[in-house]
């Protein structure tokens, strides 16, 4: 299927998503949200994809956020509408891991798309940051939450506050990223790192990442009570069976994810 905004493909259990407004920096509109959530869905249950990748297209920009041509039109009743905050929450509590391969500027609305994902590597010319206080707003697609979840409140705040843009090292420094790498290297780095997740039971990083994500803002004992739930389901998975095999018998284990 084409799309207006993005370019998707599937190769080797990958899905990749690239933000294709590369004339405008790959800004995000409300277009380009709903193309992404269009094909997240669709690939919900296809098991041609079991780890998904955002890049952006170019050599300059992952994403620059949101489109301000957009955000000068927007009123305060609009601002209430779910909008990019909502996709993005679908990107966070997707069932397949998803890694942020980030080509470049990711400000605004671009790493806040970044944050939602599960992995985030960058290359070594990217700059992040999130400098909405400049235009007299904060960052609303989650960049106030997961952000100082991700690095911790008191550089978040610094961040946030100061409007300031870090390098690729820098983030790296602070956690914000995993990983810089040359650009021409990027997607090679990306790749290897879906195929370590491709080679993992697929019902197991569904729910490791549920119960990271979910355990992060529950007290100790709730968080471990859910942790324990996750661990019984997977106890009972024909997966779990296989991987105990496999490991016995000395062999690559074949998981369907039941």
């Amino acid at each position: 299927m084409t799309y207006s905004y993005i370019k998707t493909e599937i190769k080797d259990k990958i899905g990749m998503i690239t933000i294709n407004r590369p004339e405008v920096r790959n800004a995000l509109h409300l277009d380009t949200l709903k193309e992404i959530e269009f094909v997240l869905e669709s690939w919900r249950n296809n098991d041609d994809v079991l780890v998904v990748i955002f890049t952006g297209a170019g050599d300059k920009s992952f994403a620059a956020g949101a489109d301000i041509v957009q955000l000068q039109k927007r009123t305060m009743l609009e601002a209430l509408q779910p909008n990019m905050t909502a996709t993005y929450r679908k990107i966070e509590e997707y069932e397949k891991a998803t890694i942020a391969a980030i080509n470049g500027f990711a400000l605004g609305g671009g790493l806040e798309l970044a944050l939602a994902c599960d992995i985030r590597i960058a290359s070594t010319n990217a700059k992040l940051g999130l400098p909405e206080l400049n235009l007299a707003i904060i960052p609303g697609a989650g960049g106030t939450q997961r952000l100082s979840r991700l690095i911790g409140k008191g550089k978040a705040i610094e961040m946030i506050l100061t409007g300031d843009i870090v390098t690729a090292s820098q983030a790296e420094e602070i956690g914000l990223i995993s990983k810089a790498v040359l650009l021409e290297e990027l997607m090679e780095e990306a790749k290897l790192l879906a195929a370590k997740i491709l080679k993992k039971g697929p019902l197991a990083v569904r729910l490791a990442k549920t119960v990271i994500h979910q355990g992060a803002d529950l007290d100790m004992g709730t968080a471990l009570l859910l942790e324990k739930f996750a661990q019984t389901i997977l106890m009972g998975s024909q997966d779990k069976n296989e991987g105990t095999q496999a490991f016995l018998e000395k062999r690559v284990p074949e998981f369907t994810g039941k």
